[in-house]
């Protein structure tokens, strides 16, 4: 692995939906998440960590260091029994191997930031409780997401289907079809705010030059690989980028956030593509010391 990051760096996801629903809410018959003040659509950051992990977990599969820790039907107290089983470390003597080595907790994290690229990246609690305690310690990740929001308020609707199958011998005797609902979003472009310390990277997971490219490209092609009939077309339309010269920054994140408006186009009453929408980056509002990229 390459050494770890020396700066800061803020970015902006803007991503859009087309006929799909980019994140089911299950309090809400899985509809599409809005915010109920002003009807904007959101997407959790837990939702785009998934779809970032997935990517990694299929271009890098086999690749020493680039593993995932939080995916479907692997249980976590597997993963961490791992760290122990490297360390020649019986978990239910634990405390005695504490008392031998003293730096014992911080190799069980070490192993787990080496082996992990969640790990290193978004950080985790790794605590599991089965009929001895696995304890590799808690890492907070160098890369953060907020919640995606979508620029205008969205409209979700609800589209009623059928199906020829039927589900049981009996149903079929008194029926031909059944019928089903899903909603949609009919177009959405939304906005996610993210940061990525290199501080933190630097002191605690060693997240790395390396995982920074392999980042920005698993957020490029995150849906790209992910494609369902549920969610309709999805596509990350750009990735704007504030790289700071040092480790601690140059400037508040908000007012480079603030930097960064998205207008519909004049003319256009009712957007349903990304090129409804002008992105525009007032260069002056950049500080010294900060220096902005753009990908997509």
């Amino acid at each position: 692995m390459s050494e770890p990051i020396k700066n800061r760096y803020e970015f902006i996801i803007l991503f859009d939906v087309e006929n799909g629903n980019p994140n089911g809410d299950p309090d809400a018959g899985n509809m599409p998440r809005i915010d109920p003040e002003t009807n904007l659509g959101v997407v959790t950051d837990v939702c785009l960590k998934r779809k970032i992990r997935n990517y990694v977990e299929t271009v890098r599969e086999g690749v020493p260091g680039y593993r995932i820790y939080i995916k479907d039907a692997v249980p976590l107290n597997r993963s961490d029994a791992e760290a122990y089983a490297y360390l020649g470390v019986d978990p239910k003597n634990v405390k005695d191997a504490k008392k031998k080595d003293d730096k014992l907790d911080e190799k069980l994290r070490d192993f787990m930031c080496q082996n992990f690229f969640d790990i290193r990246t978004f950080g985790a609690v790794m605590t599991t409780f089965v009929k001895a305690a696995l304890n590799c310690g808690q890492v907070r990740g160098p890369v953060q997401l907020g919640f995606a929001r979508s620029i205008e308020p969205v409209v979700p609707q609800e589209v009623t289907i059928t199906r020829v199958a039927i589900t049981t011998e009996e149903d079929a005797e008194k029926k031909g079809t059944e019928m089903g609902r899903k909603f949609i979003v009919p177009y959405g472009l939304y906005r996610c705010e993210g940061y990525v310390s290199a501080n933190l990277a630097r002191k605690t997971t060693g997240f790395s030059k390396d995982d920074l490219v392999l980042l920005w490209e698993a957020i490029l092609n995150m849906f790209e690989n992910d494609h369902s009939a549920a969610r309709g077309n999805m596509a990350v339309r750009e990735l704007i980028i504030f790289k700071h010269d040092s480790e601690l920054g140059n400037a508040p994140a908000h007012k480079l956030f603030d930097a960064v408006t998205i207008e519909r186009n004049e003319g256009v009453e009712v957007p349903r593509r990304f090129a409804d929408y002008t992105v525009m980056i007032d260069s002056a509002a950049i500080p010294d010391g900060v220096t902005v990229a753009t990908m997509g």
